[in-house]
């Protein structure tokens, strides 16, 4: 099974007193203790989001590590990445991290972590970055498409009711045919695939939701609130 959990936002990194999509990641692996390992590139592998994966994961029941391509733990990048159960990469600049990838072949690492039943998760640019194109603010001040892995079809926004912007450019690019149609997250609204299929969203908050956007079209899709389960 080949599973991919796409953010808006929200996670340890936007909303450290809100647990519900970290505890709902570290539920889709089969172990019972998982590995799960933080990638920051599209951060610079920033200290202080390495300090704050840690100091989350470290209380649940898992296994935390992270991958700092800017100073790397091992010579061996795939053998350390293939080991782990759960990959969750950090948000940051989505044009740096995947030409440091690239650079790496960390994009080949994952893509076969990815068909082995690795669990990929990701935040904004690390919700980018598995679709086949984004918008992204990684050129500077504007909102531009990019192209970006394909490990998923069609096209990505983040952040779809956080900043002012998103909204409006995503559909502008998609109703002009410069970025495909595809799926928008709000911050707390994570698009869970199984096996390059929509399954299922789940949100932090109760207001956050997914759309699929199409040229002169947005159809807001069935999002599943985590709250729900806690009141139970």
């Amino acid at each position: 099974m080949k599973q991919i959990i796409a953010m808006g936002g929200g996670g340890f990194l936007m909303e450290p007193e809100n647990p519900l999509l970290d505890r709902y990641i570290l539920q889709q692996s089969e172990k019972e203790r998982p590995k799960i390992c933080y990638i920051g590139t599209a951060s610079g592998d920033a200290q202080s989001m390495i300090d704050n994966f840690y100091s989350f994961f470290n209380e649940q029941n898992c296994e935390p590590s992270h991958l700092a391509l800017f100073k790397p733990p091992v010579r061996d990048l795939e053998s350390y990445v293939l080991d782990k159960d759960i990959i969750y990469v950090g948000g940051g600049n989505t044009k740096n991290l995947l030409a440091l990838w690239r650079e790496w072949g960390l994009d080949e690492i994952l893509r076969k972590a990815l068909d082995q039943g690795i669990v990929l998760a990701g935040i904004s640019a690390g919700s980018i970055c598995w679709f086949a194109e984004g918008v992204t603010d990684s050129y500077g001040d504007e909102l531009e498409p990019l192209k970006a892995l394909g490990f998923l079809k069609g096209s990505n926004c983040p952040h779809y009711d956080g900043e002012a912007d998103r909204r409006p450019t995503y559909r502008k690019l998609v109703d002009e045919g410069i970025l495909k149609p595809g799926i928008a997250a709000d911050d707390g609204a994570a698009i869970h695939y199984i096996d390059g299929e929509m399954k299922r969203i789940v949100s932090s908050r109760p207001d956050a939701k997914g759309y699929f956007v199409s040229p002169g079209s947005e159809e807001e899709l069935e999002t599943y609130y985590l709250g729900n389960e806690s009141k139970r």
